[in-house]
């Protein structure tokens, strides 16, 4: 955080003490800095996403467990393989 708050300080500075300039932009740099916002606006939705999910993971681990019946809970297995498919993975997508 105080990385953060320096670097804003030092953003206002700049600009404060800054000398007007007669100078052009070229149009790649407009666009080097929407790519570099578009780039710190995915990266920070990438990582709220995970965190979300691991919150939520560990939400419904908590309520889980009252759900299920007692054989579901890591009860005594009836001899019967554990077995996966591609409907066990998407009805958990679906909770």
């Amino acid at each position: 955080m105080k990385g953060i708050i320096t670097a804003v300080y030092a953003v206002c500075i700049a600009l404060i003490l800054s000398v007007r300039a007669e100078a052009y932009i070229d149009p790649a740099t407009t666009s080097y800095i929407i790519q570099i916002v578009a780039g710190v606006v995915i990266a920070v939705g990438t990582v709220f996403g995970i965190y979300w999910k691991k919150i939520r993971g560990k939400v419904k681990k908590k309520q889980e467990p009252d759900d299920l019946p007692p054989a579901e809970q890591g009860g005594v297995n009836d001899g019967e393989k554990d077995v996966i498919t591609a409907e066990d993975l998407l009805d958990d997508e679906d909770k």
